[in-house]
This record gives C-alpha cells, sequence and structure tokens, in this order.
C-alpha cells in the first residue's frame, strides 16, 4: 500500500491508502475521495485547477517535465513545493509525502 497525506483548504490533514499497480494521477485520487478539485482539462497539464503544494516528501517525487513547468510558470501563488496532481502518477514515490491542496 501506497500511504501519503492530503491537507485541505483548511488545514486539516486526512492519511491516504492506495493499493499499489493502480494505474491514476494523484488528481484521479483526490476527485474520487471527493476533495475540491476541479481538474478542467482532464490531467493534460493544461489548466492548473489541480494544483497542489508538496510539504513533505518532494525530494522523491519524478521531475518536473516541460508542460507541468510551463504552466506552473503561469500561477502567481506557485513556488519551488508546487506541482499538478494530474503529473503525480500513484506510485512508490508518492509514500510519505504530504500534499496541500493549492487556494482555488
Amino acid at each position: 500500500m501506497i500511504h501519503f497525506t492530503i491537507e485541505d483548504r483548511n488545514g486539516d490533514r486526512q492519511p491516504l491508502e492506495i493499493p499499489e499497480g493502480i494505474s491514476l494521477s494523484l488528481m484521479e485520487v483526490l476527485k474520487g475521495s471527493d476533495y475540491p478539485i476541479l481538474a478542467t482539462c482532464g490531467g493534460m497539464a493544461l489548466c492548473a485547477t489541480c494544483h497542489v503544494h508538496v510539504l513533505e516528501g518532494a525530494d522523491h517525487l519524478p521531475p518536473i517535465h516541460d508542460a507541468e513547468g510551463a504552466m506552473l510558470d503561469t500561477l502567481p501563488d506557485a513556488d519551488s513545493d508546487s506541482r499538478l496532481a494530474c503529473q503525480l502518477r500513484i506510485d512508490e514515490s508518492l509514500h510519505g509525502a504530504v500534499f496541500q491542496l493549492a487556494a482555488e
């Protein structure tokens, strides 16, 4: 199982446990868990409505690719801990991480 934590916009934290080997993104898990993620573009890194901040575990995540980096550059509240949840696949790299939903 892959364990990570989500901090909502109120500062409340909830641990999530996801089976290994599922073919989902963090965005899809957040939407399926009823978090208020719009994901307007459907996971294509074109809208940034799935913006999250990585509070813990960023050093274990895969690098930011060009499309994700370009979209993050358009956000006024993006910083070095910003990622798009649609670009993070559920795998062992997320184990132990803490993600905070970005402001709407």
